[in-house]
């Protein structure tokens, strides 16, 4: 198993720096720039105004300020408000990146790995651009669920580091995974490579999703960052697609190699389609 995931990723590095991809990287980028610039221009002080007047009608900033005091992190009161609004905001940031990167990128990762990598192998058109859109809508919506149940067990130390990765991962391996067998996979065998290498696709997109947490330390900057926010989260949006063009190359790579050695393996599967 490690062996196809380690070559995928060698290939994934090498295929990044083609100027192609880099240039890749702008139209997601741009597109989630705009977008989040009108919504924060429009929508962040009213944000930010709802949590301030919540915690004033729960009276909850003694509490607050007195548990910010006892971890030595007391001159962030003043700031807590608008950090707690970039914290809430992060998600919906990192899940639009990655859409825009899976619906504008994928087609142009695609393009680039089948053409340069695997020119001989056939493209079946067992997947469709609704198909792309069904599966990224139905796993956003069990992501967000997810997310939000795993939100008390965040508070415990240590514990919202291994979740977030793994839930990043699901996303990010149900959403890359369909578009990477999309174009070349019929429907019969993109599901049984999609069933067969469930747990290194898992793999590839947890530890995708443990290099997509380190934008997060843009956010930590307590007053700082909220003195910077426009900056910083320009940077980090960049940095975002940047993180899911690589991990579209990685899944790419990968399906594709396997679906090469399905086909390799199973000459008589790989005809079902002319069979029918």
């Amino acid at each position: 198993m490690i062996t196809p995931v380690m070559r995928a990723f060698a290939r994934a590095v090498w295929s990044q720096f083609h100027y192609r991809m880099l240039l890749l990287t702008l139209l997601p980028f741009l597109l989630s720039l705009l977008l989040w610039g009108l919504l924060l221009w429009q929508s962040l002080q009213l944000m930010i105004d709802a949590i301030q007047s919540y915690f004033v009608v729960h009276d909850s900033f003694g509490m607050i300020a007195s548990a910010l005091a006892s971890i030595g992190l007391g001159a962030l009161k003043s700031v807590i408000v608008p950090l707690l609004a970039m914290w809430l905001l992060l998600p919906l940031v990192i899940v639009t990146a990655l859409m825009f990167t899976g619906l504008l990128a994928m087609p142009a990762v695609v393009k680039h790995v089948s053409r340069r990598a695997y020119p001989a192998l056939e493209a079946r058109e067992g997947g469709s651009n609704w198909g792309s859109v069904w599966n990224a809508t139905v796993g956003l919506i069990g992501f967000l669920a997810m997310w939000l149940l795993s939100l008390p067990l965040t508070l415990i130390p240590m514990v919202g580091f291994v979740i977030q990765p793994l839930l990043w991962g699901w996303l990010t391996s149900r959403m890359m995974a369909y578009d990477a067998l999309a174009t070349h996979a019929d429907a019969a065998e993109r599901k049984t490579i999609l069933q067969a290498h469930r747990w290194p696709l898992l793999l590839i997109g947890v530890v995708t999703g443990a290099m997509g947490t380190a934008p997060m330390l843009l956010w930590l900057g307590g007053a700082f960052a909220v003195v910077l926010f426009p900056f910083l989260a320009t940077l980090a949006i960049w940095l975002y697609v940047l993180v899911f063009v690589f991990t579209g190359l990685w899944f790419q790579h990968y399906c594709l190699d396997a679906l090469a050695r399905f086909r390799a393996v199973t000459p008589a599967a790989a005809e079902i389609k002319d069979i029918n």
